[in-house]
């Protein structure tokens, strides 16, 4: 340990590892939409995560990882939002707002929204009319009192990305949710002389969508002030891309390269390779105003979280880039000359860690070029190590020791099978795995094995160990699914419809009422009964 700080003080991140703190940590992640507690509406929301903190701490957990809480399209990933700085009021937690007023008018219209609490998925299309339309109920409500507001002033102030987004809502509205490449053309492209008086003209529709986003940060920073207190890191997910039909596509297109779309080649994962669709950043244009859109970025996710997850870390380095007619397997890595790749990475991945007092966190997973691993320990950032996966060069497992410690352990992310189906499926190398562990391979699992796995992904010399809730409540059998295709998050490069839909089976009431679990986790790390 004392060689792993003595590198960290001397690099860019010194500061940020100062604040977290350079011992192991242990949590969860999770998507916030799959959370529930006796008080949610239709979904998990910003103060759902107020007991889920309760529970972490308990157990001796520390660190809670959040898939992108941004605002989503219509397919729901939260890797496809709308904007790049702007929450998504679907989070908001309606019961703390219910605390503050008493009007019975406002309850009217809540029941058919709890009721989608119990759903086994998200039922996102209801969810969102029925939650909008109470949103807009109680937005008529009290406004005329908020606004006024000195912290609803501050909010609106400090936050100048409002009106671009709240602009682009109304007329996303008005044209029935069209991408903005459909509307009237005298919207499309909107002059600076054209967009003060549309701010103007829809004034009111506009301040809804203020107030939802001042709703939205005053839950979430709220929470994070919560998690501070209770030494809890909250650690967020910044997508390394945006959606095409996104405000920030619209208002800010010199700084994309709309020419090629981005994805990744075929490896072995993938046959074809995928084409996601994403526009690319135009980087030339993004260096002569000093990053200002990352940063800015970065910067609002700071009030919600300690650190992030850096998505596609690789892509800052090179990146897949496909036509937007063409296979992807067609495509070819931009920059094209290799010897670009490690100066690219440096020079952006710098820039976002000295953005903020958030420690970076990179997912580099997948095929990855020499150049990242060696430039993320020169910059002290971690990457990722998947348990299963993690072997030597003669296809052994790596000893629990051999870990690299500026890592993250984990086994299996949002986009893998959860380790029930890869044991069952995956019945060879899981084998191998159960004889690594020195336990018997059989399926299903019990309590012994899991727990084992689940201590031994504990025990490496990484940094960070940081694994899918389910798999800790998989301990507890009534928590989860038989069927363990049910407990995965999302098919990467599908369009599923059970994609981004998961939800826990137990409130977190239930959660934390449940002895069996915490005592299993207090075993996991290490924290005394």
């Amino acid at each position: 340990m004392d060689e792993i700080k003595k590198h960290l003080s001397n690099c860019i991140t010194a500061t940020h590892w100062d604040e977290i703190g350079i011992y192991p940590h242990h949590g969860i992640v999770l998507g916030l939409f799959s959370l529930r507690s006796e008080k949610s509406y239709g979904i998990g929301e910003f103060t759902d995560l107020y007991p889920l903190i309760d529970w972490c701490d308990k157990v001796g957990l520390d660190t809670i990882q959040l898939l992108p809480l941004n605002e989503t399209s219509n397919d729901n990933s939260p890797y496809n939002a709308l904007s790049s700085c702007a929450l998504d009021p679907i989070y908001i937690g309606i019961s703390e707002l219910l605390e503050n007023d008493s009007s019975k008018l406002l309850h009217e219209d809540l029941k058919a929204l709890r009721e989608l609490n119990n759903t086994p998925r998200i039922k996102y299309e209801k969810l969102k009319k029925r939650k909008y339309d109470f949103l807009f109920h109680y937005y008529r409500h009290v406004f005329e009192k908020v606004k006024k507001t000195a912290p609803y002033l501050t909010f609106i102030k400090q936050n100048t990305w409002l009106e671009e987004y709240a602009l682009f809502r109304v007329l996303k509205d008005l044209h029935d949710g069209k991408r903005w490449t459909l509307w009237e053309k005298k919207y499309q492209d909107l002059s600076e002389t054209a967009f003060n008086p549309l701010l103007e003209k829809y004034k009111d529709r506009i301040q809804f969508y203020y107030f939802l986003q001042y709703l939205c940060f005053s839950q979430m920073s709220a929470v994070k002030d919560y998690a501070t207190k209770k030494k809890v890191l909250l650690k967020g997910d910044i997508p390394i891309l945006i959606n095409a039909d996104s405000v920030d596509l619209w208002r800010n297109k010199s700084d994309f390269d709309l020419s090629h779309v981005a994805g990744c080649p075929p490896d072995d994962n993938d046959a074809n390779g995928q084409k996601w669709g994403f526009p690319l950043f135009n980087w030339t244009r993004m260096r002569k105003n000093d990053f200002a859109w990352w940063r800015r970025r970065l910067m609002v996710a700071s009030s919600c979280y300690h650190m992030y997850r850096v998505d596609h870390a690789v892509g800052f380095f090179r990146i897949w880039a496909i036509l937007p007619e063409a296979e992807a397997m067609q495509g070819h890595f931009l920059p094209r000359n290799p010897f670009k790749w490690a100066k690219q990475g440096k020079e952006l991945l710098t820039m976002m860690a000295l953005a903020t007092p958030m420690l970076p966190i990179a997912e580099d997973l997948g095929v990855i070029p020499r150049v990242v691993p060696k430039t993320l320990n020169a910059l002290g950032i971690c990457g990722i190590k998947i348990f299963r996966q993690e072997k030597n060069i003669f296809r052994a497992f790596v000893p629990l020791n051999k870990y690299k410690p500026l890592s993250v352990t984990t086994l299996a992310t949002h986009d893998q099978p959860v380790m029930s189906e890869w044991w069952k499926e995956e019945k060879k190398q899981a084998k191998k795995l159960a004889k690594f562990l020195n336990i018997p391979y059989r399926y299903p699992m019990t309590f012994e094995d899991r727990l084992t796995l689940l201590e031994a992904s504990h025990m490496t010399a990484s940094l960070f160990h940081i694994n899918l809730f389910q798999e800790y409540l998989a301990l507890i059998p009534s928590f989860v699914s038989k069927n363990p295709k049910e407990e995965r998050i999302n098919v990467a490069g599908s369009f599923l419809s059970q994609n981004w839909t998961y939800r826990f089976r137990p409130t977190i009431e239930e959660i934390a009422s449940n002895e069996t679990l915490a005592n299993a986790l207090k075993k996991i790390t290490k924290k005394k009964l």
